[in-house]
């Protein structure tokens, strides 16, 4: 049987996979998909305590996060459209040739 336990190892082992995946990525797109999956790791744990605790609140949390994902995907992959028009290159390192 799973406990809460379990659930919040799998909830940390994906947080951390999506900071790695933030720090060691250097495309933009790897980074918006690392920081989708830190969202759903959020929302693994909601879901958990929400189950444990036998409250909905949890859940209903979860479809803000959600809702939150969801703009952060469209502004984000807005932004990498226009980077990707602009210098032809989806490197986050070369972003840094827009400030002058």
């Amino acid at each position: 049987m799973l406990t809460l336990t379990h659930y919040l190892i799998v909830s940390a082992a994906l947080f951390a996979m999506g900071i790695a995946g933030i720090l060691i990525r250097r495309n933009i797109l790897m980074i918006l998909l690392a920081i989708e999956l830190m969202f759903n790791a959020a929302n693994l744990a909601f879901i958990a305590y929400a189950r444990a605790w036998a409250d909905l609140g949890g859940q209903i949390a979860v479809f803000f996060v959600i809702t939150v994902a969801a703009a952060e995907v469209t502004v984000g992959l807005a932004i990498a459209i226009l980077l990707s028009r602009q210098l032809n290159t989806l490197n986050a390192d070369e972003v840094s040739r827009l400030k002058g």
